[in-house]
Order: C-alpha cells, then structure tokens, then sequence
C-alpha cells in the first residue's frame, strides 16, 4: 500500500520492555516486503541491525526512542515512535512478606510489607478481606541502593474484627512466566486483654529467710 508503507502498530507494540543483556525486535513491518528501511535513534542517526520484513529490525539496542523511515516513489515516510526500556531481572522473582505484628486491637493501623528483590518492573497484586471495599492504601518504594527492591505497602487504616484473615501479595514477572506469592495471617480483637496464670496457691506460707519465687504467665 503505497499511501501505508508501515502496518499500523498498536500501543502496546510501541512500549518495548527489555531484559539486561537481551535481544528484541522493534516491531516495524513494512505492507511491501522488498521496502529498503532505515532505522533511526532520536537524534536522527541510522542504526544497523538486521531487518526482517515479517518482525523488523532485530538487535540488542539501548534504551531510548527508535523510528523506522522508508521511500516510496521519493516520499519519506515514517512508522511510529517506538520506546524501548531496559529493565533489570533475575529469572527467579524473591519476595518477602513482613508484619510488624501480626495481632491489633479495633482502631489501630495495620501495616503489611511486600517486598520484591532484584527485579525492576513485577506486576504485584494485594489479596486481603477489605479489599472488595478498597480499604487498603497501597504504596510503591523502588530502592537502588545497595541493592535493587520494590516495596509495597498495604495500609488498613481503622481496622476492625472483618480486617482478620489472610494477607497475601501475588509478584509476576514482568517478561517471564514466573510468579510468586506469599502470605501472612493477621487477627484484629474488637479489644486488647491479659491473661494471667499464677503457678501459685491464693494464700502462701514462706519460712524465715527462705527465698521463694511467685511465676505468673501472662499472655
């Protein structure tokens, strides 16, 4: 199609994710198979790699925005832009779930950590009891330094007795069919109490310097 050298792309296509280290193809098809293309970086310079008239051209290439241009009958045309983004990843996906307690009294806060090591970009998904009614605020650190981690907070605010149930955090890798979850189990009382079990008789009788020891268990 001469007034459509480049088959439409779909957003998706134009948002490139990369792993460290390897190859990808950036995705600009030509509707006649014998176009000569060009593949240009965002200052405009060429870019050699190989092209495949079926996929595009095929490379390890930086991060950064990629256009293709071809000629037809002396017009330059030009695809669309495509974004390519460099992405670091293990093919293990680590994570941890962290309570700083796992029993809360109605009213109090309840805070849970997920914590995804040494994979840039995870699609990470929070299962607990209020979610059907949003309850929880949910929160996003991605740390560098020393080492690579997203932290994810879930934060219940004004918890009540419905809050007690499984907490779990779902973490899929971004480009590999990995997956992985982890779970906490946390119990909100509708009030605090102390239970106390004295090893002990009501009324004790202790003889002169005797030293003797009162052990009470409190729970």
């Amino acid at each position: 199609d001469p007034d459509m050298p480049f088959v439409p792309s779909i957003p998706e296509d134009q948002f490139i994710l990369v792993e460290e280290g390897d190859p990808t193809v950036i995705p600009c098809r030509t509707s006649d198979p014998d176009a000569q293309v060009t593949l240009v970086n965002s200052l405009d310079k060429a870019v050699y790699a190989l092209y495949d008239n079926k996929q595009g051209f095929i490379g390890n290439f930086p991060a950064g925005s990629y256009t293709c241009k071809t000629m037809v009958k002396g017009v330059e045309f030009k695809s669309d832009e495509f974004l390519i983004y460099i992405i670091r990843a293990t093919s293990q996906l680590p994570v941890e779930i962290e309570a700083l307690k796992t029993v809360y009294k109605t009213g109090e806060t309840i805070v849970v950590t997920c914590v995804v090591f040494d994979n840039e970009v995870v699609n990470l998904q929070w299962n607990y009891p209020g979610k059907v009614k949003e309850k929880g605020l949910i929160k996003l650190d991605d740390i560098k330094v020393p080492s690579q981690k997203l932290v994810y907070t879930l934060t219940i605010p004004e918890a009540s007795v419905k809050d007690t149930g499984d907490y779990e955090c779902t973490a899929r890798h971004a480009t590999k069919e990995v997956k992985e979850n982890k779970k906490v189990v946390i119990t909100v009382h509708d009030k605090g109490f102390v239970h106390l079990e004295p090893q002990f008789s009501p009324l004790e009788a202790v003889n002169l310097h005797e030293v003797k020891n009162f052990v009470v268990d409190v729970q």
